[in-house]
């Protein structure tokens, strides 16, 4: 009797490690919808759409990229939030997901519990650029200015709450320095104001930048990430420059519905890669001046996790206030 229902036990574990096998080996066996939180064009959906068509060709399907823009990505996350968790739903966003849990009153989703990380894609280095009529040529030269006549200094940002704007917070706060945030409706208009010296500094994203940067109309006193740019590698860091703690990490990830089978999550973090490891990406990222960047998917988790609390530090230190 007992070596019977142990056969039996052996037969339904067989039974239910082969249906386990043939799912992962099925999938994907149609096409894979990609939630892009933001508009066609914005920088998430570029690295978006860089590494979908890499994607596709090694998994055999296509990754169709639907932009759900609006509500500072809000209405995007909560589509994926809701979907089915069958790896034929993820997202591509930006690190504005671990913002929105400080900037908004109340969000129709769990930031942590309804989303599975998968893995980072990307970092893209803000470069903090000025108008060399400025004749400011070092970082440590413009803290000096602003400390000289506090509350004078502006900087460009493309709109409350964006990594534009949070990462020259962070800088703010760091160098204790007092500065007042000019905020555009993105980074054309901050650029613009920035090159006419109507105002004074700017924490860009490096694309829109880099010709300007290049032919010296603007000059790059620091990049705000951890590391230096790889599009700008003879430019220090905020922090090698002269202000420690200043670093803000602006990356780009893809995330799954909570509940989606690890085997699938696994299986996407590991064609992230391999697109991220092929030289068109590679060089499409260079002129972007974005940084491929990878973790596993529960390294994600918990980075996603931390971050939500230092950004809620951040904004509340801003003074920015949670909208409805």
């Amino acid at each position: 009797m007992q070596f019977t229902r142990r056969a039996a036990f052996l037969a339904c574990l067989a039974l239910t490690t082969s249906f386990g096998a043939a799912a992962q080996n099925g999938y994907p066996n149609k096409p894979i919808r990609v939630i892009v939180p933001f508009a066609a064009g914005s920088t998430t959906d570029i690295i978006a759409r860089a590494i979908a068509d890499k994607m596709g060709a090694s998994m055999g399907q296509t990754l169709v990229i639907d932009n759900r823009g609006g509500a500072s990505g809000t209405i995007g996350q909560q589509t994926v939030a809701t979907a089915a968790p069958d790896g034929y739903t993820i997202m591509i966003h930006s690190s504005s997901h671990t913002v929105s849990p400080s900037t908004f009153a109340k969000l129709p989703f769990d930031t942590v519990g309804d989303f599975a990380g998968v893995t980072p894609i990307s970092t893209l280095p803000n470069a903090l650029v000025i108008s060399p009529a400025k004749n400011i040529k070092t970082l440590k030269e413009l803290v000096a200015a602003a400390k000289a006549k506090p509350g004078t200094i502006n900087f460009a940002s493309a709109g409350q709450g964006s990594a534009t704007h949070l990462n020259a917070e962070k800088f703010k706060l760091a160098a204790k320095i007092d500065a007042t945030n000019i905020p555009f409706k993105g980074s054309a208009d901050a650029v613009t104001e920035v090159l006419s010296g109507r105002v004074d500094y700017y924490f860009s994203p490096i694309a829109p930048v880099i010709g300007q940067i290049k032919e010296g109309h603007l000059v790059a006193l620091a990049v705000g990430s951890p590391q230096r740019a790889a599009a700008l590698p003879d430019v220090p860091t905020t922090a090698e420059a002269g202000v420690p703690g200043s670093e803000f990490n602006f990356w780009i990830g893809m995330m799954a519905p909570a509940k989606t089978p690890r085997d699938i999550v696994n299986r996407l973090h590991d064609e992230v890669a391999k697109a991220l490891a092929s030289p068109e990406v590679k060089e499409r990222f260079l002129k972007l001046g974005a940084d491929a960047w990878t973790l596993k998917p529960e390294q994600f988790d918990a980075y996603i996790k931390d971050e939500i609390a230092s950004n809620a530090t951040l904004v509340k230190a801003a003074g920015l206030s949670p909208t409805n």
